[in-house]
């Protein structure tokens, strides 16, 4: 039961501490680990499994739609928005038919956005931008 308390105490200042970047960046990461345990899922035909991680994923995407500051970041945060939009449709699809197609699209498009996050992210802490 301690480790348990403490496990818990160090996951909550995990997210407390982190930057504003790096809570991003753990955001991409969440969804793409339900987009793979989703996809693993529907190969092992665990249905209900793979509707949890699928829904899961789709809560976290709604939650990077949520983080971007439109009125700041212009065209680039409603060009953001359009790409979550689309996958969360994928998302949808995917839950829907129990297909892996889509799901492969989310998580090309999620990897591909990340990607670059993660480079804003190596340029700052080297002081770049």
């Amino acid at each position: 039961m301690l480790n348990q308390a403490g496990y818990q105490a160090y996951r909550k200042n995990k997210y407390e501490t982190a930057s504003p970047h790096r809570l991003i960046q753990m955001l991409y990461e969440a969804a793409l680990s339900n987009i793979a345990h989703a996809a693993k899922a529907i190969d092992d035909k665990q249905i209900m499994l793979a509707h949890r991680h699928i829904v899961r994923a789709q809560e976290i995407v709604s939650e990077l739609i949520i983080c971007l500051n439109e009125e700041q970041g212009g065209q680039v945060a409603a060009n953001l928005k359009q790409i979550y939009l689309y996958v969360i449709d994928m998302l949808v699809k995917a839950n829907l038919r129990k297909q892996k197609e889509p799901l492969a699209e989310a998580e090309s498009l999620l990897l591909e956005i990340k990607s670059a996050w993660d480079q804003i992210g190596s340029e700052v802490s080297i002081g770049k931008i």
